[in-house]
């Protein structure tokens, strides 16, 4: 029997029609809506069959998780919040505050920040949805580094989880709240990385030993 041969009834999930599924949904979400996204929409937005949009994603609302997911992980993949071996803290997290700044700032995140604000007026658990997929996820990860950064003596943090909210909300700062309400274009270039120093060194002055 070849090694190749799926465990249990069906064929293994076609992973490119499941790329081009989220991109679909992605895009449809953010120009039409969550209420005007359809299933059969995506589908057809992806080449593949409603069926197949259900074979991976089981709802409408898991598809959106998911969609979320992974244009959070495309910009802050795990791997970046790993600490390498030699590398200066500072250093490290200018990485991660790049990554998350640019994400930010990118045209389908402000979209998505704009819908989710939306649609929780008119559902306040979505808004819960969209936490556990997105922010949440890259919380925990910022978590996770925190605590390792502090075991090796790098910086004091008693509370990982509460400093990983004070450095994404230092990155975030004014700059993202006049993104979000359309006055201001976003930080790029020289401005961009002018700003994301300055987060890390406030940061990190504020965690020392």
């Amino acid at each position: 029997m070849s090694n190749d041969a799926p465990i249990g009834p069906g064929r293994p999930k076609d992973l490119a029609k499941r790329e081009a599924i989220l991109e679909a949904a992605k895009s449809l979400f953010l120009s039409l809506g969550y209420a005007n996204t359809s299933m059969d929409a995506v589908a057809a937005a992806a080449g593949v069959s409603k069926l197949t949009v259900y074979s991976h994603f089981t709802d409408k609302q898991t598809l959106f998780g998911m969609a979320v997911m992974a244009t959070c992980q495309n910009q802050l993949p795990d791997l970046m919040f790993e600490y390498p071996e030699g590398v200066a803290v500072e250093e490290v997290l200018l990485n991660i505050a790049r990554g998350f700044q640019a994400l930010i700032s990118s045209d389908e995140a402000v979209k998505l920040s704009r819908l989710i604000i939306a649609l929780g007026s008119q559902d306040p658990g979505f808004g819960q949805y969209f936490y556990e997929a997105g922010p949440k996820r890259v919380l925990a990860g910022m978590e996770g580094l925190l605590r390792d950064v502090d075991q090796r003596g790098l910086l004091h943090i008693d509370q990982p989880l509460q400093a990983a909210e004070h450095f994404f909300c230092l990155v975030k700062g004014a700059p993202d709240y006049r993104l979000l309400i359309g006055c201001a274009p976003p930080l790029q270039g020289d401005a961009a990385e002018a700003h994301v120093r300055e987060a890390v060194a406030v940061f990190v002055r504020a965690y020392r030993r």
